[in-house]
């Protein structure tokens, strides 16, 4: 099953410190009003949000305006949420003890 908030546009003020009081998966995906997979969320939910974290590194969204960095960041947990739809987390290997692991 698919989940989104649909119609609404993401509320963008202050977006980064927001998006810095987020524990929860399914809370990103709400905030940046993203789609994901209820069952793939379930089996990589750390992954995914890993692997967000991995590629907003090379990505500075601190002096971007709050339009713009949810944007950047919207479009960061999509690519990231989409590593795992075709592939798994094994063989994903985001997390130090799954590239340390030969299968």
């Amino acid at each position: 099953m698919t989940h989104s908030r649909g119609e609404r546009p993401i509320d963008e003020t202050g977006i980064l410190d927001k998006l810095e009081r987020l524990s929860a998966a399914e809370d990103f995906f709400a905030v940046l009003d993203v789609p994901y997979d209820e069952a793939r969320l379930r089996v990589a939910r750390l992954h995914i949000l890993k692997r967000m974290g991995e590629y907003l590194k090379g990505d500075d969204l601190a002096g971007l305006p709050d339009a713009l960095a949810a944007t950047r960041a919207r479009a960061t947990l999509q690519r990231a949420h989409a590593d795992f739809e075709r592939s798994s987390p094994l063989a994903e290997r985001v997390f130090r003890v799954l590239k340390e692991h030969d299968p």
